[in-house]
């Protein structure tokens, strides 16, 4: 039996005000930096550091949006499960990267209300072109999270173990994420889209570092 549309509006509500207020739903893992020591930073690096935690947060509030703009559209069951269980997974890593900006004095993106309405509408009007076409979105959006995730690692200072060990494990489940979708069927989306979807990263990439 299909979700009646109000406990859909109200399931969406909550999850979009949970991840903007930083209570998002998880899976309750631990950091991955638990266990290691806060590095002795100068101001620099530490502020540089933070930039690309606050760029992947943005980045975690997006994905978020995309998953929940996509499960509200979705004719599928199973796929629509399968959204919300990643969502929850991506809960991680918002959780893990708002910790981190806590511990190097910083703030995350003051734009994640924008951040998060794109996404959404995003998502949904991915869900709408179908399944395939969803899923295909999917992928294509990990696969271009993954690079950033990769710059990251090779851009943090060398020192700070602690974000690194986030990024790490954000990157595994992220490409978990991608397979999942590329073995569910995800069809390839066109190159005119790719590169819109690129466009808009850099755009959010930019503006979060700073803001």
């Amino acid at each position: 039996m299909s979700q009646p549309l109000s406990d859909k509006v109200c399931l969406i509500l909550d999850n979009a005000l949970r991840a903007l207020a930083g209570h998002t739903h998880t899976t309750g893992r631990t950091t991955p930096a638990a266990s290691i020591p806060e590095p002795p930073l100068s101001n620099q690096k530490r502020r540089h550091a933070a930039a690309c935690m606050r760029i992947n947060h943005a980045g975690e509030i997006a994905a978020q949006a995309l998953y929940h703009g996509q499960a509200f559209v979705s004719r599928s069951e199973p796929l629509r499960e399968q959204l919300f269980q990643a969502a929850t997974e991506e809960g991680d890593h918002l959780a893990w990267c708002s910790q981190r900006l806590t511990e190097l004095g910083s703030h995350v993106s003051r734009l994640a209300p924008f951040w998060y309405i794109g996404s959404f509408l995003i998502g949904s009007l991915a869900g709408i072109a179908g399944d395939r076409w969803s899923l295909g979105f999917v992928a294509e959006t990990e696969s271009q999270v993954l690079k950033h995730l990769d710059k990251h690692l090779q851009e943090l200072p060398v020192e700070d173990r602690r974000s690194r060990a986030i990024l790490q494990q954000m990157h595994y489940d992220e490409n978990t994420h991608r397979e999942a979708a590329v073995h569910a069927g995800a069809a390839r989306l066109p190159a005119g889209v790719q590169r819109l979807m690129r466009f808009a990263s850099v755009v959010m990439v930019k503006t979060a570092y700073w803001i």
